[in-house]
């Protein structure tokens, strides 16, 4: 059994491969069981949380395991901890265990970009990212794969964190210009594209002011009770989802406008497994909001592609 690192991940994955890999796996079948997200308080100021995602393919079985605390930066920790274990399908031998955390921030960009793939307009070239954590830099470069963006607009509480992270993508991405913004109508009527990736217990802007044909993708939050959007941008939108059943199990996003009496979960275009049966899924004037909280799929099939690569 192979035992694969973090370095080893990063060495072997690039957004093209995990982009076209994804959108192979999720038009198969597959085994997808709801994931397990385990509270470990009762406490509504602690979100320690352990989770188990299993899935299964026509080549292999994985399951990945991972823990969230988020304090744990004031203990000099990492807030999550995560492997993911893969058995041959054929007949159950154990294959690897693969850093997970690494395969999260590929598979979670990569997803993202495959749903803009589908759902953005082909001229989209205004990117407006919300958070500056460890995943913010794969989330705009997974972006930047799939679509010709030209301007990226990064909002962050950490205005450190953000600047960092704009000197960063300057330098690599010459060609591109990188500013520090506010959430004002400006900038999100003039956005094509807007990602948010934060902790965000309420939403990060107004819904009224996004222009018709932008796409909105949500990735931040996990929690029922909370959202990175409200609930005018979700009853504007078309929505699609990375899978049903997580999404209706734990995203406020939706999960609000629900108990508003303002949405529908019937109202759920699709969810990723089932986009790649539409030729064109938008007009050109239409908002298209993906919500993703992560799937065992999507882990499974990266992780398979680190495995493959060693």
């Amino acid at each position: 059994m192979k035992i694969v690192s973090e370095q080893q991940v990063h060495a072997s994955l690039n957004f093209n491969k995990v982009i076209d890999a994804l959108k192979v796996g999720f038009a198969k079948p597959a085994g997808t069981p709801t994931r397990q997200v385990f509270e470990l308080s009762e406490s509504e100021e602690n979100h320690d949380a352990f989770a188990v995602l299993p899935a299964w393919n026509e080549e292999v079985i994985g399951v990945k395991s991972f823990t969230y605390f988020p304090s744990n930066a004031e203990h000099g920790y990492k807030s999550l901890y995560s492997k993911i274990m893969l058995f041959d399908r054929c007949h159950g031998e154990p294959l690897a265990l693969v850093d997970g955390t690494s395969v999260t921030l590929w598979r979670t960009a990569a997803v993202s970009a495959l749903a803009s793939l589908y759902l953005s307009r082909q001229d989209s070239s205004h990117l407006v990212y919300f958070g500056s954590g460890n995943l913010s830099r794969y989330m705009i470069e997974a972006h930047m794969s799939v679509r010709d963006i030209k301007k990226v607009t990064i909002i962050a509480r950490n205005k450190d964190k953000a600047e960092s992270l704009r000197a960063l993508l300057t330098e690599k991405y010459s060609q591109v210009e990188f500013l520090i913004g506010e959430s004002n109508h400006k900038t999100i009527s003039t956005a094509d594209i807007i990602s948010c990736g934060t902790g965000a217990h309420e939403p990060l802007f107004d819904g009224k002011w996004v222009s018709d044909g932008a796409h909105i993708d949500l990735i931040g939050n996990h929690h029922k009770q909370f959202r990175e959007c409200d609930s005018a941008c979700v009853v504007r939108s078309k929505v699609f989802v990375d899978s049903k059943k997580n999404v209706l199990n734990e995203a406020g996003e939706i999960l609000i406008p629900i108990a508003e009496g303002v949405f529908s979960e019937h109202q759920i275009i699709a969810e990723l497994s089932e986009m790649h049966q539409f030729d064109t899924v938008r007009a050109k004037t239409d908002i298209t909001l993906f919500k993703s909280v992560g799937t065992a799929l999507s882990d499974l099939i990266t992780a398979h592609l680190v495995y493959k690569s060693q």
